[in-house]
């Protein structure tokens, strides 16, 4: 089974959702513009339904935004684009795309169909250029973060292309999770709807060894092996434990992992 761009966008939101940081500061955001009322929604709502008019704003701006700018900027690039010129026509698209969903919200909330040009291309500009910035601000922040763990040089491992761009760096581990593999780098982890075995093909020239029917481990990224009473355990260099099957521990030795 491969990935596609919607199943890759599901896990993108799930990820975003489920972390505290995100939810925290874009609840924050509409908790305040709820309570500031720009553009003239103070005169026409009270208090409660403004906060919530605001949260829910905020919240699908926010999803469509990072979730198409970032699934757009991803199949770009794999078809060779530099990020930061895929940037632009993702966060234009990104831009349009939002412009509808807070046309409708205030269609259902002040009764303000989307007629007229005057209204529609106001909301299309402010979309776009709230996307472009927000998009290029991203991308500056990812180009100076942390550059202890660079990606590998040219010579990419193929899995990395089915990852997002701030996640690929080199490979540590791959584990299976129902019908997922967890593809771990220096950088982050992803899910994807793959085989194992399709994975591991995808992992050269990164030298590694599939240690157990659900695990595979990059050599280099091993800091350590040790015997768990019946067990062997491999020490993965982000510290977590990998568990070698009987049938994989000869392997282990010969890779030069295990004492003999």
């Amino acid at each position: 089974m491969t990935d596609n761009p919607l199943q890759s966008t599901k896990r993108e939101l799930h990820a975003l959702v489920g972390n505290r940081r995100v939810v925290v500061g874009l609840c924050a955001a509409g908790v305040i513009a709820g309570i500031a009322g720009p553009f003239g929604t103070a005169e026409h709502l009270r208090l409660a339904p403004r906060i919530a008019y605001w949260l829910v704003l905020v919240w699908i701006t926010f999803l469509t935004g990072t979730s198409l700018t970032g699934s757009l900027i991803g199949a770009l690039a794999r078809r060779g684009t530099a990020p930061a010129l895929a940037a632009l026509p993702a966060a234009l698209l990104a831009g349009l795309v939002i412009t509808a969903e807070v046309a409708l919200l205030n269609w259902i909330v002040f009764d303000l169909p989307p007629s007229g040009w005057p209204y529609i291309g106001g909301l299309a500009l402010n979309g776009m250029v709230i996307s472009v910035i927000i998009t290029g601000a991203a991308l500056l922040l990812d180009a100076d973060g942390p550059a202890a763990d660079p990606a590998p040089g040219p010579d990419l491992p193929a899995l990395l292309d089915r990852m997002p761009l701030d996640k690929r760096g080199p490979l540590i581990s791959l584990s299976v999770q129902d019908h997922y593999v967890d593809i771990v780098t220096t950088r982050g982890r992803e899910m994807l709807l793959l085989r194992l075995s399709d994975a591991i093909r995808e992992t050269q020239p990164t030298p590694g060894l599939q240690v157990h029917r659900s695990h595979w481990v990059a050599l280099d990224q091993v800091s350590s092996a040790r015997r768990d009473g019946a067990r062997a355990v491999l020490t993965m260099s982000d510290g977590r434990d990998i568990p070698v099957s009987r049938s994989h521990v000869a392997a282990v030795k010969e890779a030069g992992l295990f004492p003999g």
